[in-house]
């Protein structure tokens, strides 16, 4: 069988790609950062990698800069990040294309700005908190890697 099937190519005008910067901040302990989605925003309730939409002018890079200061008020340089893995996840409206880095150094004291719940966690307890679907995979490769 081949990898190749011309017959499942997406049509065209098929669901926008929605480019999308995460990172898994990693503590001196080991441990990851996870913050839950509030009330009021999609998949509400679930776990996720701190990040958030790339601008059109943006590097994922710099968006994570951006979103690190504004969402948990630490700052971090791009060199600082180390692209990982991605993830590629089809949802009901939009495609979803979302590398993850991962950072160990930053400045500042992680703080929920935005009123988010957050929690470290040990990668093997990773498994305890429900995440989106896009994120599920990327769980495992941080297991392997910690």
């Amino acid at each position: 069988m081949s990898c190749f099937d011309p017959s499942s190519t997406p049509p065209a005008g098929s669901k926008p790609v929605l480019l999308v910067a995460a990172v898994a901040l990693v503590d001196a302990d080991g441990r990851v950062l996870l913050a839950q989605r509030p009330p009021g925003k999609a998949l509400a309730g679930l776990w996720e990698f701190p990040g958030g939409k790339v601008h059109a002018d943006e590097t994922p890079e710099a968006a994570l800069v951006r979103e690190l200061r504004e969402e948990l008020g630490i700052d971090t340089a791009a060199s600082c990040l180390a692209p990982f893995t991605f993830a590629s996840h089809g949802y009901e409206s939009f495609h979803l294309l979302m590398p993850l880095y991962v950072c160990r150094v930053w400045e500042g004291d992680v703080a929920p700005l935005e009123g988010q719940t957050l929690a470290w966690v040990y990668p093997n307890r990773m498994g305890d908190y429900p995440m989106p679907p896009a994120d599920v995979p990327l769980v495992a490769m941080l297991r392997d890697l910690l």
